[in-house]
């Protein structure tokens, strides 16, 4: 015959069992994966992390418009956007990846304005320390490629985000989250800080 106690426990198990059938994954950490050679294994799980903001025809050029509009998508790793709400800059084992979908206006019931289709390309930020000279590497995940090799430093990617990025070398300033963490935190770079003021943005 069931003790109580062993009746409780009974009990308590069942209930643990129905509430895992339930409630959901939580999002999947991130593992910085790298293949023997020394490329990025694709995160395939970015859609699950934090989504910090999207742009809608962004260009860091000042050259001729392009002839089709697109989306971008930030999300970062769950555990580093605890640290930078924490802190107000990004720690070791940071990826940040940009998802860049086409715009499309005629679908559906829409009548104006643009809603995002099929992604165009990936491209992923990512702060590895032991492994970057300068602490970051960029990597480009274009048609549906599951690894990739670093973008060489002499990129003039990693000297736009040095000139111009808000927080160690990322654009937070266009992260509206974050861009207050940071201001509140005193960690916006010396160099943001100049720009903003010649503009008067700040």
């Amino acid at each position: 015959m069931m003790t109580t106690a062993k009746a409780f426990v009974f009990v308590a198990m069942i209930l643990v069992s129905m509430i895992s059938d339930v409630v959901p994954d939580a999002p999947r950490g991130v593992v910085l994966e790298y293949t023997s050679d020394g490329q990025m294994k694709f995160p395939e799980h970015y859609r699950e992390w934090v989504y910090l903001t999207s742009g809608f025809d962004m260009s860091y050029n000042p050259g001729g418009a392009s002839d089709h509009h697109m989306f971008d998508n930030v999300f970062v790793n769950p555990e580093a956007y605890k640290a930078f709400v924490e802190t107000g800059t990004w720690p070791d084992k940071t990826v940040m990846v940009l998802e860049v979908r086409e715009a499309q206006g005629k679908g559906s019931i829409n009548q104006r304005g643009n809603f995002q289709s099929g992604v165009m390309g990936v491209e992923v930020h990512v702060r590895d320390a032991a492994r970057f000279a300068g602490k970051w590497g960029f990597f480009g995940f274009d048609d549906g490629k599951k690894t990739s090799e670093v973008i060489p430093q002499t990129a003039s990617c990693y000297a736009c985000h040095t000139a111009h990025a808000a927080v160690d070398t990322t654009f937070v300033q266009f992260y509206p989250t974050l861009l207050p963490i940071a201001k509140g935190k005193r960690t916006l770079s010396e160099a943001y800080l100049k720009e903003a003021e010649a503009k008067g943005t700040e």
